[in-house]
């Protein structure tokens, strides 16, 4: 397997080429700027005065060119005469376009090897140079005011930010793109579960495939433990119900009723144990598919079969209100909460209806009931699997308290949500919220 850089190394070197393209694009910019041309005036007065002063020191001994370079000095221009020109500052950029407008303006000046820098200490920028007179020496020049018709200290901040920003974004994306492996395995890890799910493609850093690798490797593994589950459950439940099955035909031989009545109610619990324990742990791979169904019809059916079985149900809602879901998982959700309620109340309601605050208007289903409630502070705890709150509702409870934890486990498979709370009259309302 090749080596590759993981992904603080790849950082590393995104910011190393970030701050490299910065410097050197800042630097060419900075140093296209700095060769501006002041205003044409300016250029010219400065040709007028070199070209002067040039004749004049030149035309003067040795000895004297200095005291004639200070009187020559105004209060625009300060020159000094020198064998040999002083060194420029570390910082000046040569004014190229200013001195193409001075030898334009005096083109004598042109075999004088004239020079022109500037030079910017703070926001007081200047000009200064120098010229050479007939015999090699040199005339230093430089001007007295700081020149203001460039703010060259804002100009230089806007060069030096345009590209720092470009480049900025540009490492962002780069960023993003080698970070995007990370959220396509964040993603996958979000719907692990709730859907097929294959492997995630392992791509970008080092660090990033095996991480992707081990996450593929960890789903294998999973899937294999459900996938055995399952099947063991299957052969449980099978072996479970054929002696279920012999017990329920023995029991019609038994010739005393009452003890015939309390062997077939053993069998029946135990058949809804059962049934309940491979509805719960066998359902990670339910073959169901969704197909559009009669919501309305699917509850009225419902509460006709409490009514024919004697209890006192009713139901509230529209005629017709279809549906694309897993009938047998939501029928299997709505059974169970009709069950509790007919067993801990006198009365049962079971509404349907469209909720319009939701986008597309999503379905709710309310089983409510008259009975005792449940505490407040048991709301949330009785939703857990295994959880009897006998205390809590007045009567004795079969099963193995997975009645409500296979209500939240179905419809958050069915992409909805449900909530228990007490009436405000009495009794518990269950309320399952499906999307359209």
């Amino acid at each position: 397997m090749r080596p590759s850089i993981g992904i603080a190394g790849r950082i590393v070197a995104v910011l190393l080429l970030t701050l490299l393209l910065e410097f050197g694009v800042s630097t060419m910019l900075y140093e296209r700027a700095s060769r501006f041309a002041v205003r044409e005036d300016e250029a010219h007065r400065l040709a007028e005065h070199l070209v002067i002063s040039r004749k004049l020191i030149a035309d003067e001994a040795s000895e004297v060119r200095a005291e004639e370079a200070a009187e020559l000095t105004t209060d625009r221009y300060a020159l000094r005469w020198e064998r040999s020109l002083p060194p420029p500052p570390p910082i000046a950029p040569s004014l190229d376009s200013m001195r193409d407008q001075i030898v334009a303006w005096e083109p004598s000046l042109a075999a004088a090897d004239l020079r022109v820098q500037l030079v910017s200490p703070g926001r007081d920028p200047y000009v200064t140079g120098g010229l050479t007179l007939p015999d090699g020496s040199w005339l230093y020049f430089r001007t007295v005011a700081p020149l203001v018709t460039v703010d060259l200290a804002l100009e230089r901040i806007l060069l030096t930010l345009i590209p720092a920003v470009a480049l900025m974004i540009v490492a962002i994306l780069v960023v993003r793109r080698m970070l995007f492996p990370l959220r396509r395995l964040a993603a996958a890890a979000d719907d692990f579960g709730a859907g097929d799910g294959g492997a995630v493609p392992e791509a970008g850093p080092g660090d990033v495939r095996r991480v992707t690798a081990a996450f593929n490797r960890m789903q294998q593994r999973i899937r294999r433990l459900i996938s055995d589950q399952t099947q063991a459950l299957a052969a449980v439940g099978h072996d479970l119900r054929t002696p279920l099955a012999r017990l329920k035909l023995r029991a019609d031989g038994i010739g005393d009723t009452s003890l015939r009545q309390a062997v077939e109610g053993d069998v029946a619990e135990m058949e809804a144990m059962v049934a309940s324990l491979l509805a719960f742990l066998g359902g990670a791979d339910d073959p169901e598919q969704a197909v559009r169904i009669d919501v309305a019809v699917m509850a009225a059916t419902i509460v006709d079969s409490l009514c024919d079985a004697g209890h006192s149900a009713e139901y509230d809602g529209p005629d017709h209100l279809e549906l694309t879901v897993k009938p047998v998982s939501l029928k299997r959700a709505v059974n169970n909460l009709t069950s509790n309620a007919v067993r801990y109340g006198e009365q049962v309601w079971l509404r349907v209806s469209q909720d319009v605050s939701q986008v597309g208007g999503g379905i709710v289903i309310a089983v409510e009931d008259d009975g005792p409630g449940i505490s407040e502070a048991d709301l949330a705890r009785v939703l857990e699997p295994f959880v009897r709150l006998d205390d809590a509702r007045g009567r004795d409870t079969v099963g193995f308290g997975l009645g409500l934890a296979i209500v939240v486990r179905t419809v958050d498979r069915l992409g909805g949500t449900f909530a228990l709370s007490n009436r405000a009259e009495g009794g518990l309302r269950a309320v399952i919220t499906l999307p359209v």
